[in-house]
């Protein structure tokens, strides 16, 4: 099968390469594609380079699924163009809440890939939110979720590359004295928190905040309340995520535990002890979705707490479009 990544020198598309690589998907001829001031590069893919060719020089009737990792401007301008002619798997937030498109998380909701057959595009959903619902489907299925509470702890990689060298470059100016100067966020991100991500609603809410609430519904259960704060933190890689989510009935506690340790995608490190739980840093460069803190909330009734965290670039992005595309391929549903 041949397969395109739109966008391959950024952030995304670099771990898209790296996880097809690692999992050995099939490939007949890969083609990285980028905008014109990356033509030219060579990035290598299984001991060979490849060299990337400019987005307004390509031709999609060559692959049979392509994955976009450039932003929204570009999907919304190329994604439909492609798409004439191929699979898109996005992972910008362009096309998520169209309600004819797919917004898949294959451990979720693979059921639904059945309507890329409308568009020809599926949406990769955003990179807090596909950890969250990997975590909560299960709970669901036992105890019907009511309400989620959701405070996310975002590492600066979700604003890209520039937002992880700011960080750098400020942790370096602050040891060195110099002025810290902020470009890529709305104040000082080196040993700070931001509780702002993305613009303002008219609600006091942020899109960050808002796209929690609508892909949530889409993808688990339009039923399911949810509110959310999301904060920048200073970390590199890897989202966190505080959750409280109160059932419709009673739970079991074991059982909560029990059904967690077993489900795909999620891995449980829950010891209770100093240390005995996962942090940003030991979940960068893992697969899976980390869940600690399980405890219940005295305060509410029917009601837990939890601690997710997940790499934002693999599971949250790269991985999750990976697996997509590996479920296309399980379902036949590749290519027109």
């Amino acid at each position: 099968m041949n397969i395109a990544i739109v966008g391959a020198t950024g952030n995304v598309g670099r771990k898209i390469i790296e996880v097809l690589e690692k999992k050995n998907f099939e490939i007949s001829e890969l083609f990285l594609v980028a905008s014109s001031k990356s033509e030219g590069k060579k990035i290598n893919f299984k001991n060979k380079e490849h060299v990337v060719i400019d987005l307004e020089k390509f031709d999609f009737s060559k692959v049979k699924i392509a994955f976009f990792a450039a932003g929204s401007s570009i999907a919304e301008k190329w994604a439909p163009i492609a798409a004439k002619k191929t699979i898109v798997i996005d992972n910008s937030k362009f096309f998520r809440k169209d309600p004819e498109i797919p917004l898949i998380v294959p451990e979720v909701n693979s059921k639904e890939l059945i309507k890329v057959k409308n568009r020809n595009i599926i949406a990769n959903a955003n990179c807090s939110v596909i950890p969250m619902v990997v975590a909560l489907k299960p709970l669901h299925d036992l105890y019907n979720i009511k309400r989620i509470v959701a405070s996310t702890y975002q590492s600066v990689s979700g604003a890209g590359r520039a937002g992880m060298d700011e960080l750098l470059s400020q942790t370096k100016d602050y040891f060195d004295n110099k002025k810290i100067e902020s470009k890529n966020f709305t104040k000082q991100i080196a040993f700070n928190v931001i509780p702002h991500i993305d613009s303002f609603l008219e609600n006091g809410s942020t899109k960050e905040e808002q796209k929690n609430h609508d892909e949530v519904k889409k993808i688990l259960d339009k039923k399911i309340n949810i509110t959310s704060t999301c904060v920048r933190i200073p970390v590199l890689v890897s989202h966190s995520i505080s959750l409280n989510v109160e059932f419709d009935k009673k739970f079991n506690l074991e059982e909560i535990r029990k059904v967690l340790s077993t489900s795909p995608g999620c891995k449980v490190v829950d010891e209770q002890k100093d240390g005995g739980y996962i942090t940003p840093v030991e979940a960068e460069n893992e697969y899976e979705t980390f869940i600690s803190r399980i405890r219940q909330d005295d305060s509410q009734p029917n009601t837990i707490n939890l601690w997710i965290v997940s790499d934002n670039l693999l599971k949250g992005a790269a991985l999750n479009a990976v697996e997509i595309a590996e479920s296309l391929v399980d379902k036949d549903l590749y290519g027109r």
